[in-house]
């Protein structure tokens, strides 16, 4: 039992990236939240709509119609503030995601959502850090560990381990993206993908001005229905 035992604790330390790290209780937790509050908030919307049209409500399609006004004016006031003060929320951005960096957790024992997102982000992008690896100056954990970078900064094999065992503590462009910003790869990954990305926005604004105007269409029929 011992040998098997270290066996897994030893492929564990081999594949810090494997599936089995989005399992673990802190990981699912933190994205458990987020989920659920996403979910509450979709559930009021849809919900004074769907009891709306069922009860033949006037006040609750209207309330609903009002609600899906507000998200649409919000997120095209989103859109516009991100144009006019671009450099601003470019750099307070950064500074988030700085701030991030810094609870970074380098051992699969402490996983976290924050941590795994940069995990993929980094592996997926090939990409270090915010800007770039000095970013990660910050962290704490990994000074105590004496590295500069975590793995995932690394130009990893096929099995997901560093091509080179320097590359935590002594990163270069040869076995690593130490120099590469992920913030840089996520804008030109958006801007080669901009079609998607506008179509994806019409289609949503489409479907909230749909459902604004049959909310109102349906309460001004229950209102002329009444009154009849």
């Amino acid at each position: 039992m011992e040998t098997l035992a270290a066996g897994n604790a030893e492929e564990e330390h081999n594949h810090p990236y494997i599936p089995y790290n989005f399992i673990q209780p802190k990981v699912i937790e933190q994205v458990s939240y987020a989920i659920l509050a996403i979910g509450i908030l979709i559930f009021l919307v849809s919900f004074l709509g769907y009891c709306g049209a069922l009860k033949e409500s006037q006040c609750m399609l209207t309330t609903y119609g009002i609600l899906l006004i507000v998200i649409l004016v919000l997120e095209i006031a989103a859109g516009i503030l991100a144009v006019v003060y671009k450099s601003k929320v470019e750099t307070e951005t950064k500074d988030v995601l700085i701030t991030s960096l810094s609870h970074y957790k380098p051992t699969t024992e402490e996983t976290d959502a924050v941590t795994q997102a940069w995990d993929q982000l980094q592996m997926n992008l090939h990409c270090c850090g915010v800007n770039n690896y000095s970013d990660y100056a910050g962290n704490q954990d990994l000074r105590n560990a004496s590295r500069l970078v975590p793995e995932s900064c690394c130009i990893l094999k096929e099995d997901k381990t560093p091509v080179s065992d320097t590359c935590t503590t002594s990163p270069n462009d040869s076995n690593s993206y130490f120099n590469k910003g992920c913030y840089s790869s996520v804008v030109s990954l958006l801007r080669n993908n901009l079609e998607i990305v506008i179509g994806i926005a019409a289609g949503l604004a489409i479907i909230e001005i749909l459902g604004i105007f049959l909310s109102f269409c349906l309460a001004k029929n229950i209102t002329d229905y009444e009154h009849r």
